[in-house]
């Protein structure tokens, strides 16, 4: 296979694998487990491979000290990244395995088969376990990237429905949280926030400060990052409102609030051509016998809005800091902080726990963060800090608001001849990663109010390959020219970083809207135009699976029916969405059905894969219909539920997912397939509920009667 960058960082076959005299397996991994079940396909994967009981497969919790370092848990890199690498290490230690065996059983290893660990001839009938062969030592040997392993027909575990780890813990509330944690000592920290990210802290009432530490509550400060932590929660949250009011703040002219959508293409910003050779400048329009549509599709800011706030424990003593948090990439957080804190690396200790999963950078990074500089200043004494609802809110990473330009030109066969796609956003990339400048530190919030503050560094164009805001601006579809840049704009007003899909939700929405209309203005059908200009078998097989499946639903009288296509990165999975809606009197967009089909290559976990999907479809559904971030000058003002609303169970369509398998094709990603899709039927199933065109997310009740009114003018 190709180089695994998972299997460069970490070769050895011990990184990856134990297995001690009782025969139980330990399978260490860098990806952690934040709902998308990760931990159960490697289990499976690995249970394939040597050929043991599911049940004696342990995942390691992931921590600095012993995983291997994966980087981060994104970009739908885990089964490609992660389960290759277990997939050939434990291929690697099956081999191994039999070879001991042939020399300890004195047998030639054809003679050698395997059942739960238990290696047995059948020439001579004698066995030794696994647990035996090792005796507790390691195995001593690289990972081999060319290890053969099994043939699907031989599967009796890959690819079969399998109850993920953990799952009875969380139904039945067993399940502990980094949030659940307590220590002997441990105080309850919570941080005092400015009004918004530019203000600064001019003043603090030293008497009010007392009062506090009279009461048994401690103040941290440093510069103008303000916490406060003491024995009893209560105490610590009433605090927060205490230390506000004694806290006086220079808000620097606060939040730029001029309009983000005119600023998107009217601020400075550095424009790159996403395909070398693309000329920068929009070509004259052509007069093609078909015409030319030029449209422009726009996204606010979205939030990860994840449902339980971030949190962190710390604990400094003798110079170490140990730290348990639900960061996506506790090895990069550990190497940024180590910068940030001025600690050599290796008195850096940090813990995977389970919290609040975001698929993306949302305030975990920044909540471990706070309780270390906390507990920093109370060494000896381990720190649970927790992010507030508005905390969370109001701090987290957005993911980037962003415009899409689209002009595409028919011959008179009704064909696209020539296809133009420009976007317009913020970074995409903006996680706390070391590199130059103090890039690492500069990135977690805290930095930027210390004394000696960190400030973050202006985020370099990335040009890798469906990277950040041109993340699948790149269509799928096959024209005979195509145009494609990326414009990385200057001078936004939030802090934006990676956010499920980075640019590819956005992206992918344009895309397929602009088929739709491209279609009806060629006079054709939406599936028969895309199939005219799609030559990727896959993504045709998807397409056509859901459509047939959609088409014999029968549609509802009222009801709108809108379809979409795309391959995540156009190199992941492949994914066809298929939406039923309506549009009541109140202008509410309900939900009825939805359809997927889905090609992920090889299929290790089918529940999780269909979980995945409709993970996917519901975020989308929840992004396309109600969400946006609102600020003001004083700062964001989208702080709660009700003032940053969310898809809820009342809007939720029935979802059929169909899994196309792949038996013996490489893994693909999915975690993020079915989101872009499910933004652009959903919008084309509106305009053929309404006939109302809707390009400027979300589609709430009021974008709708303003659609409505602009449509009566216009006729």
């Amino acid at each position: 296979m190709a180089s695994n960058p998972s299997l460069d960082n970490s070769p050895n076959l011990d990184d990856w694998l134990s297995i001690d005299r009782q025969g139980r397996v330990r399978v260490r991994t860098g990806k952690v487990d934040i709902g998308q079940r990760i931990s159960t396909a490697l289990a499976m994967i690995a249970a394939e491979e040597l050929d043991v009981d599911y049940e004696r497969i342990e995942i390691m919790r992931v921590d600095t000290s012993a995983a291997p370092d994966e980087a981060i848990t994104s970009g739908s890199n885990s089964m490609q990244q992660s389960g290759n690498a277990v997939r050939l290490a434990t291929a690697t230690a099956r081999r191994h395995l039999l070879g001991l065996a042939a020399a300890a059983l004195d047998v030639n290893a054809a003679s050698l088969e395997i059942a739960d660990g238990l290696i047995r001839s059948r020439a001579t009938n004698r066995s030794v376990t696994y647990g035996e062969l090792l005796d507790g030592k390691p195995f001593g040997i690289a990972v081999d990237l060319a290890a053969k392993t099994k043939s699907p027909d031989a599967y009796s575990i890959v690819g079969r429905p399998r109850t993920a780890r953990g799952m009875a813990d969380i139904v039945t509330g067993k399940m502990l949280f980094v949030h659940d944690m307590t220590m002997p000592g441990m105080v309850h920290a919570r941080v005092v926030r400015p009004p918004h990210s530019q203000a600064r802290l001019r003043n603090l009432d030293a008497a009010a400060v007392a009062r506090l530490d009279a009461d048994g509550i401690a103040t941290v400060r440093d510069g103008s990052f303000l916490a406060v932590a003491g024995s009893d929660e209560f105490s610590v949250i009433k605090a927060i409102g205490r230390l506000n009011a004694a806290a006086d703040w220079d808000g620097r002219g606060g939040l730029d609030t001029r309009d983000i959508f005119a600023a998107l293409t009217g601020n400075e910003r550095i424009s790159l051509p996403v395909v070398a050779g693309t000329p920068l400048d929009a070509p004259v329009p052509p007069r093609p016998a078909g015409g030319t549509l030029e449209v422009r599709y726009e996204r606010p800011y979205h939030m990860h809005g994840s449902i339980g706030p971030s949190a962190a424990m710390a604990h400094f003593a003798d110079g170490r800091l140990t730290l348990w948090t639900h960061s996506q990439g506790i090895h990069v957080l550990r190497k940024s902080m180590a910068e940030a804190l001025d600690m050599a690396i290796g008195d850096i200790h940090i813990h995977h726990a389970p919290g609040s999963g975001c698929y993306g950078h949302n305030g975990a990074d920044d909540a471990a963060f706070d309780a270390a500089l906390t507990a920093r200043a109370m060494p000896g004494t381990p720190v649970l800090l927790k992010w507030t609802r508005g905390d969370e809110h109001a701090w987290e990473p957005y993911g980037s608001c962003m415009a899409m330009e689209l002009s595409a030109s028919l011959d008179d066969s009704g064909a696209v001849t020539a296809w133009s796609h420009e976007t317009y956003s913020d970074t995409h990339l903006n996680r706390p990663r070391p590199g130059p400048g103090g890039m690492g530190p500069g990135r977690l919030l805290a930095s930027r109010f210390r004394a000696e503050p960190q400030h973050p560094p202006v985020a370099p164009p990335n040009m890798a390959r469906h990277a950040g805001l041109h993340r699948n601006l790149d269509p799928l579809y096959r024209f005979p020219e195509t145009r494609l840049v990326k414009h990385l704009v200057r001078g936004l007003p939030l802090r934006t970083s990676a956010m499920r899909t980075l640019g590819g939700y956005a992206n992918v929405f344009a895309i397929e809207s602009f088929m739709d209309e491209m279609a009806e203005a060629a006079g054709a059908d939406p599936l028969e135009f895309r199939l005219r200009h799609l030559d990727d078998p896959r993504a045709r097989a998807v397409l056509e699976t859901m459509a047939q499946r959609l088409d014999a639903i029968a549609l509802a009288s009222g009801h709108g029916r809108g379809i979409a296509v795309s391959q995540y990165t156009n190199s992941k999975t492949y994914a066809a969405v298929g939406i039923d809606l309506s549009v009541g009197d109140d202008a509410q967009i309900q939900l009825h059905r939805a359809v997927v089909a889905v090609d992920a290559g090889q299929v290790v976990d089918p529940d999780s894969l269909a979980a995945q999907m409709e993970g996917g479809v519901l975020q989308a559904a929840s992004w396309t219909l109600y969400e946006a971030v609102e600020f003001e000058r004083d700062g964001v003002i989208s702080r709660d539920w009700d003032s940053y609303p969310i898809l809820r169970f009342g809007n939720i369509p029935a979802i059929e997912t169909i899994v196309i398998e792949r038996p013996g094709d490489p893994y693909l990603g999915a975690g993020e397939a079915s989101s872009g899709p499910a933004a652009g039927a959903i919008a084309n199933a509106l305009y053929r509920a309404t006939g109302l065109r809707l390009r400027r997310l979300p589609f709430t009740p009021d974008a709708l009667r303003r659609a409505a009114l602009a449509s009566e003018s216009a006729n």
